[in-house]
Order: C-alpha cells, then sequence, then structure tokens
C-alpha cells in the first residue's frame, strides 16, 4: 500500500460525519470543530481524490454519486479501524484475552452455559465471542481458536476432534398426538424440518430405521437448529437435533423425544488452532478446559441406544 495514496483519517472522519449528517454544521459540532475546519477538511478531501464529493445547494450539502460510492467504503474502513481498535484496547492490562470463532447455535445452547466453570478456574480470563459460520484465514483473522462443524480439514490450521453430532427426533407433544406418531413410519408422510447443512440428515434416519421413503427430502429448511427448534416447539414439523441444543426444550416440555435410538452422524465437533503460531497460554488452558467438558458430559451421559453409524454419502 502506498503512503501517499490514503487519505488523512481526519478527512474521511469530517466526510463521513458530513455525510451522515447532511451538515457542514452539525457535523462540526460533532466533532468539535468549527464549520470552517470541517469544510477544509473535505475540501482538501475532494481536492486529493480529484473528485467532488457533495453538491452545495444554498445552505446544504448532498453527496454526488461519487459521493455515495465512496461514503458506502469509507465507512466500513472507519467501522474496521474501530473494532480494531477497541479490540486491541481490550489487552491493555490484561494477557488472558481469548478471541474465539464459534458457530451460533453450538455456542448459544453448549458453549455459553459452561463458561462460568472455565471463568472460574480462570478468572482473569477476558473473552471475545464472535460467530463464524465458515473456516477462514486465521493469519487474517485475530481469532486465537475457532469452533468447526465437519470434516477436520481446515487450510494452515489443526484440528483437534470434540464429539460427533447424535442426533434425535423431536416434536411439540401436541404435533406428536395430533398424528399419532408412534413408529419411525408414521413421519414419513409428515412435514419434516431439515437444517441446512445436514440435507442428508433424514434419508439417512430412515433408512437405519429401516424406513422406506421417497420423501425424505421434503419440508423447510433451516440454516441454524436454534431456529429449527423453534419451529418445532410451535408446532410445524418433526426435527432432527442434537440433544444438547434442544435440552432446555425438552426439559420444559415444548418438545418430546419421539423414539429412543439416536443417529449418530460421520461429522464431527473440532476445536481449530492455527497451525504455525505459538499458542498463547489462555488459549491453551481453554482448550484443556473444553476437551475436560466433553469428557466429563461423555461420562455423565447414560449410552444412548445408537442406531447404526450414518455412512458418508457422496450423492
Amino acid at each position: 500500500m502506498k503512503r501517499g495514496f490514503v487519505p488523512h483519517a481526519d478527512s474521511l472522519i469530517a466526510f463521513e460525519c458530513a455525510a451522515r449528517h447532511g451538515s457542514f454544521t452539525r457535523a462540526a459540532e460533532e466533532l468539535h470543530l468549527t464549520q470552517g475546519a470541517v469544510s477544509k477538511q473535505v475540501r482538501h478531501l475532494e481536492t486529493r481524490l480529484g473528485v467532488e464529493l457533495f453538491k452545495r445547494v444554498r445552505q446544504r450539502i448532498v453527496l454526488t454519486d461519487a459521493g455515495r460510492l465512496y461514503l458506502h467504503d469509507v465507512r466500513g474502513a472507519l467501522e474496521s479501524l474501530t473494532a480494531a481498535t477497541r479490540q486491541v484496547m481490550s489487552f491493555a492490562g490484561n494477557e488472558d484475552v481469548l478471541n474465539l470463532a464459534t458457530l451460533p447455535s453450538f455456542g448459544t445452547r453448549w458453549l455459553a452455559p459452561r463458561l462460568a466453570r472455565f471463568v472460574a478456574v480462570h478468572p482473569t480470563a477476558s473473552l471475545n465471542l464472535a460467530v463464524r459460520l465458515r473456516p477462514f484465514d486465521f493469519a487474517k483473522e485475530p481469532f486465537d481458536a475457532a469452533i468447526h462443524y465437519g470434516d477436520p480439514v481446515w487450510a494452515g490450521a489443526i484440528a483437534e476432534p470434540l464429539f460427533r453430532e447424535d442426533v434425535i427426533a423431536v416434536a411439540s407433544p401436541r404435533f406428536r398426538d395430533r398424528h399419532r406418531i408412534e413408529t419411525p413410519a408414521d413421519l414419513a408422510p409428515l412435514m419434516r424440518l431439515h437444517q441446512s447443512t445436514r440435507p442428508l440428515a433424514w434419508r439417512q434416519w430412515f433408512e437405519c430405521a429401516g424406513v422406506d421413503t421417497d420423501l425424505a427430502f421434503q419440508g423447510p429448511r433451516f440454516e441454524q437448529f436454534v431456529m429449527m427448534a423453534q419451529a418445532a416447539a410451535h408446532d410445524l414439523g418433526a426435527a432432527l437435533v442434537p440433544r444438547f441444543f434442544v435440552a432446555e426444550e425438552l426439559d420444559e416440555g415444548r418438545l418430546v423425544q419421539l423414539f429412543d435410538h439416536v443417529l449418530r452422524l460421520p461429522s464431527a465437533y473440532h476445536l481449530v488452532f492455527p497451525e504455525n503460531r505459538t499458542l498463547r497460554p489462555i488459549a491453551g488452558a481453554f482448550r484443556d478446559w473444553l476437551h475436560r467438558e466433553v469428557a466429563r458430559e461423555n461420562a455423565d451421559e447414560a449410552t444412548p441406544e445408537l442406531i447404526p453409524d450414518a455412512a458418508p454419502s457422496r450423492g
């Protein structure tokens, strides 16, 4: 990046503020400057760019087409700088800052309820959690680790398995009773809810349950388990979900497990670390704690009645 090509930050801030307010005067009030100083900053920016950013109409300013286009990118850049500044400030006086990327449903339903136990052991830890749905480049993102679901494949990173996904068929008590669901075959003609990243789950479930149906793929699709569980709890249909995602709904009776058997999917949850970066002490502590939590949960749970592992499909 050529330094001389990038406008001064003060000019960009003055431009964004003036564009947001549609007024140099109001921008000056927010920035604690004079109206003339803001106007001068914007003029300097326009001269630097060789482009008119505002039309001056009497006492008003109106963005030009170039100004609107530039504003979009400038605003994004300033927001990124603000976020980066807050991020680095979180390290002030504290080396125990853990930046973790997690999947939304996993973070909400499995990880968040357990974090108090981690903080109890590491009271000086500061946790920053963010959502990432897909693998990313650790060299370009400020994360110490990530939670990943799928195959243990992540470029430039090491994936350690946590646990595989055991799913159960659930529905609201009203849906179960209304349709008199007693056997897996009873679900074949009924509404079934699908998780978009597990498109084969219902077909695998029916195959393992010995039910032959051409309707396995029919039904609405949801990007997140939490949304799908809510739809099932409100009588939309039956859903296949990991038990830990719906533990609260099962305890409260908003959902019921339709059958005892459990389908174990071939993919797993993984804890992922950058391959070529020294693991900071807090990240290492979190790693050890997370594996202990998984072992603790496996020891506490009764062995489920597993139906055969779903083989990965190539179709």
